[in-house]
């Protein structure tokens, strides 16, 4: 579809504004909506675990997780849905109720998986490394059990490639999720 000279791209405000229903999940990429697959067992238990781990540490702090219901405008064209967001200095919840998108993530996480892996690691990072707010981005890999930060510096990024088992380092909160939280099993 992307190829088609008859397809319009659409904004992310377009994007934002169309009801697809429950059964499914869509992303914006470059103008174009694209379906997302469902996630396996161990994706889904370790994006819990990061997403409870974050919840339970975060609470009353300046800052509060999101899972992947919660998008991430990440351009004019681009709308994302990350396993885990984390949003600091937000309004208050009651001022977000109707909010489909969030502006302004200070942390992204993707759970990698053999489908999404090369497209997370690759168009995604690109898209996310653009958003100034971001400052942590983390890949999280469930089959290998590894871990992979990519922390924004003040002249670059820094890439932690899947370098040991410390579990995820998120130096833009000073936090650091262990390795055994994040793959825990029950």
């Amino acid at each position: 579809m992307r190829t088609d000279p008859a397809y319009r791209k659409i904004t992310a405000d377009e994007f934002l504004n169309m009801d697809f229903g429950s059964d499914r999940k869509f992303e914006l990429a470059d103008g174009v909506i694209v379906g997302m697959v469902g996630g396996t067992e161990p994706h889904a238990w370790v994006q819990g675990n990061i997403y409870n781990w974050l919840r339970n540490r975060l609470r009353g702090s300046r800052c509060r997780p999101y899972n992947s219901d919660m998008a991430v405008q990440v351009g004019d064209s681009q709308v994302r849905f990350p396993d885990v967001s984390v949003h600091c200095d937000q309004p208050p919840r009651l001022d977000l109720r109707s909010t489909t998108a969030l502006p302004d993530p200070t942390v992204v996480i993707e759970v990698l998986s053999p489908s999404t892996a090369a497209i997370d690691q690759g168009e995604k990072l690109a898209e996310y490394k653009a958003v100034p707010s971001i400052r942590t981005i983390a890949f999280v890999d469930p089959d290998a059990e590894l871990c992979r930060t990519v922390e924004r510096l003040e002249n670059g990024w820094l890439d932690h490639l899947f370098s040991g088992r410390t579990g995820i380092v998120i130096p833009a909160l000073d936090l650091t999720i262990p390795h055994a939280d994040v793959f825990a099993r029950d």
